[in-house]
């Protein structure tokens, strides 16, 4: 989940994909170093309305080669030796919406994929992880946990790791359940993640939700531009590869794999994908591109904007904004930077 890496104020919105009236939900991600951005790009729990959510999770935290739950910030996430105390407070949000679950989210995409393919792999480090994530949950008073590998048999993990990751979701469920407690995962969502790293039905049938994120279509690997998180394919894309890289492929195909309708939800990102045109004359979706976007003032990063951050162009600087009616999304141009980016 490199997004909630780079950004803080990236809400993960997730709707149900299921009769709405019975399942509609809609949780968002906090990442807990927005804290330490200045101006516009700063963000804090007491930010957070948590009467607009049914599920917010804390991100994030992570996992060690034994088997341990890592406090990755313990000035801002502990309230010991004049921490922030980033957990308690999170964990306050329920005071004001009694329906509100707070999780804490461990892995995303720093995390990387060795620590958790280690803990799989061996039942003695299963066991040992599930104990201390437990515990961990119950100590610092959370609802449950939601795992973000990223990603499982990629990035320097075992081809084990799929059905590994089953047993471990497996595992945890069984004492979850002890306690009453949350469990979810947050995946990636295109065909060729599916096929590399899930076994789709064992993930659907042990946690309670499967967080599908939706974004990241297109990006600084390719050379060429594409929208961030499209939802329908696009007409310049003719290849059977290309035409998986949209969310209604991605949705159908995991519910072909055995996803279970009501524990899916749609993850989508507050944030933009930028590219640098080779020629300023070729702005469609697909048009050659020489590298990424320049880096925004507050997320300083180069080939990504925050959606406040595409405002803030938008209204200072003249850019062309088109909406392609065939991927349903937004993108815009000026000179030789292009961006890509959901609106509302």
């Amino acid at each position: 989940m490199r997004v909630f890496v780079t950004f803080c104020t990236l809400w993960l919105s997730c709707l149900a994909l299921a009769d709405a009236s019975d399942f509609n939900k809609m949780v968002g991600y906090f990442g807990s170093w927005s804290n330490y951005r200045t101006g516009l790009g700063a963000f804090e729990i007491s930010d957070i309305d948590p009467t607009m959510f049914t599920h917010l999770m804390y991100a994030f935290v992570g996992i060690t080669p034994d088997g341990d739950v890592q406090v990755l910030d313990e000035y801002r996430d502990l309230s010991t030796d004049g921490g922030l105390g980033g957990f308690a407070e999170f964990n306050a949000l329920r005071d004001q919406n009694a329906e509100l679950k707070t999780l804490v989210s461990i892995g995303g995409w720093n995390q990387g994929a060795l620590n958790f393919s280690t803990v799989v792999s061996n039942s003695t480090l299963r066991s040992t992880f599930v104990k201390n994530a437990l515990e961990f949950v119950l100590n610092y008073n959370f609802s449950g946990l939601d795992v973000a590998w990223e990603y499982p048999a990629q990035r320097g993990g075992a081809d084990t790791d799929v059905e590994n990751f089953v047993l471990l979701l497996e595992e945890l469920r069984e004492c979850f359940d002890e306690e009453d407690l949350l469990l979810t995962v947050a995946a990636g969502a295109s065909q060729r993640t599916v096929d590399s790293s899930y076994n789709v039905s064992g993930i659907s049938a042990a946690v309670d939700m499967i967080t599908l994120m939706e974004y990241d279509f297109h990006g600084p690997w390719n050379n060429f531009t594409g929208p961030n998180a499209p939802l329908y394919v696009g007409t310049w894309e003719t290849t059977d590869y290309e035409q998986i890289f949209n969310i209604n492929a991605s949705v159908h195909y995991w519910l072909e794999q055995g996803a279970s309708a009501e524990k899916l939800l749609l993850g989508t990102a507050f944030y933009g994908r930028t590219f640098t045109l080779a020629n300023s004359s070729e702005t469609t979706p697909g048009s050659p591109a020489t590298g990424v976007g320049e880096a925004g003032t507050y997320t300083q990063e180069s080939g990504v904007l925050s959606y406040y951050e595409i405002l803030g162009k938008y209204s200072e600087e003249n850019w062309t904004i088109v909406f392609d009616d065939n991927q349903q999304v937004p993108y815009s141009y000026q000179g030789l930077q292009w961006i890509s980016h959901d609106n509302p």
